[in-house]
């Protein structure tokens, strides 16, 4: 009975070594795994505020602003623009205002190009057929026609817009309804336009259409942020009231 016991006192000893360091080791192999996240997270930061022009802490505090009261707000804003709306100096909002300007310029740009490669493959695809994005000017450019009629401009993700249009229809009148950064996806137009009740009726008799932007909204140069309600007069583009 003693040689039993003595046997298995000792098993419990050389056992007790191996099982007590156990523990440390699980969890000394957490902290390598936590460190290689944030080195991957803070090398994917690093990546896109060069991609924006922006140095690192530049693009921490955008994190930082887009975890309060604005990533409630807008939580599709971007960098830029939220750095800018909550620029701490007139410096830094000059700052952000030209790095936007250069940003949308070159957007615009692939925009274009996109538009052109677009058009001809609409035509080459699906000659006579009807788009949502009905044809108002030459393949290419980015005028707005010139009918007399109100453009309006939105964008989505605009909280002002589905309201300013609602009005707009409510009043009856006309209007060429465009919307920015719509990335030439009309399921997403046609989702906007139902999100905003726009009548669909109104749609399809003509009286209000629905149109990719296409840069057109940049093209007119007039100051001031989205929706916009535009009009021709005098051979010029007005914002209206």
């Amino acid at each position: 009975m003693k040689r039993h016991t003595i046997l298995v006192l000792l098993l419990v000893a050389l056992h007790l070594p191996a099982s007590a360091q156990q523990a440390p080791q699980q969890t000394s192999n957490v902290q390598p795994v936590r460190a290689n996240q944030s080195q991957i997270a803070h090398s994917q930061d690093a990546r896109l505020a060069k991609k924006w022009g922006l140095r690192d802490d530049e693009f921490a505090r955008y994190r930082e602003l887009m975890q309060g009261p604005l990533g409630i707000y807008s939580p599709n804003l971007d960098p830029l623009s939220a750095l800018g709306v909550e620029a701490r100096s007139d410096e830094e909002r000059r700052r952000y205002a030209e790095l936007q300007v250069q940003a949308e310029a070159r957007r615009v740009e692939k925009l274009l190009a996109y538009q052109r490669a677009y058009d001809e493959a609409w035509q080459r695809l699906n000659p006579g057929m009807q788009r949502v994005n009905l044809p108002d000017a030459t393949p290419g450019t980015a005028a707005v026609r010139g009918s007399g009629r109100t453009a309006v401009f939105v964008r989505d993700g605009c909280a002002a817009c589905g309201p300013l249009v609602q009005r707009l229809q409510s009043s009856g009148a006309e209007f060429d309804l465009y919307m920015v950064g719509s990335r030439q996806d009309d399921a997403r137009i046609r989702d906007w336009a139902k999100r905003a009740q726009i009548d669909a009726a109104r749609v399809r008799s003509g009286s209000i259409t629905l149109n990719h932007d296409g840069g057109r909204w940049l093209s007119l140069g007039l100051p001031g942020d989205l929706p916009a309600v535009v009009r021709e007069v005098n051979g010029q583009w007005q914002r209206q009231p």
